[in-house]
């Protein structure tokens, strides 16, 4: 049988510009603790099972370094699949499971989050291009025997859901099911496992918007004056009638025209252009 691990390369300390916005994605990089749990499952289920075990990715060149690291813990083989930044969870879930039934993968195991957007959503992509079960936000992961496995899941309410999932499955487990053991210091120094590449021609859809310095309008105001308590209440606008809270139920597109409105009545937005 051949488990695999699918981990998600991110920046920790991304850099923003606070003039144009513009994020740097920085120097240091790794993956989320549901990630590491991942691993540390698919190496507890090799050992149960007899199994090999694959750890794969899908990123840029600067993802290997982390592959190696992780694979270092006992896994007989690693994959980056290569692909720019920015490409949506349903494009990375469908190479990744081309990848996986490529090689005949029997059990995938994913975080149920990443570290930047988290949405949680891959691993339901996989299991869709594979035809597998899935089980998604597992809390605990127990075999069954070769190619069985006993999970609980989350429900809403703190609720559990107890299943019995066979392979070929797809899972997710949250990062409180395991603790990724450490490597040994031999394999760490030796990275012994090399990093295959898997080339794509995944086009990159870009859409530049203009950006500007924020620069909030200017309000004239005059001096207060009158006695202490006058100056203080005209300053902070105690006594100001104000536009009360309200609360309103719109559809989608009437709301934002709503929130865009009253964006531009507080003056933190241009009127639009009658162009």
């Amino acid at each position: 049988m051949l488990i695999a691990a699918c981990v998600k390369l991110v920046e920790i300390r991304p850099l923003v510009d606070p003039l144009t916005g513009s994020v740097d994605p920085g120097r240091e990089v790794g993956c989320s603790a549901a990630d590491r749990a991942a691993v540390e499952v698919v190496r507890r289920l090799a050992e149960s099972w007899s199994a090999r075990t694959l750890l794969i990715s899908v990123g840029p060149p600067r993802a290997e370094p982390l592959l190696v690291e992780l694979a270092a813990v006992g896994i007989d083989a690693a994959v980056r699949i290569d692909a720019p930044r920015g490409v949506d969870s349903s494009t990375v879930g469908r190479l990744l499971a081309a990848t996986l039934a490529d090689v005949g993968a029997d059990v995938v195991v994913c975080g149920d989050y990443s570290s930047d957007r988290g949405s949680g959503s891959v691993p339901a992509f996989i299991a869709h291009h594979l035809g597998a079960a899935q089980a998604l936000g597992l809390v605990e992961v127990h075999t069954e025997g070769p190619g069985s496995l006993r999970v609980v899941r989350r429900l809403d309410g703190g609720r559990r859901e107890v299943a019995v999932v066979d392979a070929p499955a797809v899972m997710s487990v949250e990062g409180s099911v395991a603790e990724l053991r450490r490597a040994p210091l031999r394999s760490v120094l030796a990275d012994a496992v090399p990093v295959e590449v898997v080339a794509t021609d995944v086009p990159l859809s870009v859409r530049t918007l203009p950006t500007r310095a924020f620069s909030p309008p200017t309000r004239v105001a005059s001096a207060p004056t009158g006695t202490p308590l006058d100056r203080v209440v005209e300053l902070t606008g105690a006594l100001v009638e104000r536009t009360p809270p309200r609360t309103v139920a719109l559809d989608p597109p009437e709301a934002a025209g709503m929130i865009l409105e009253q964006l531009r009545s507080w003056g933190y937005l241009d009127e639009p252009d009658p162009a």
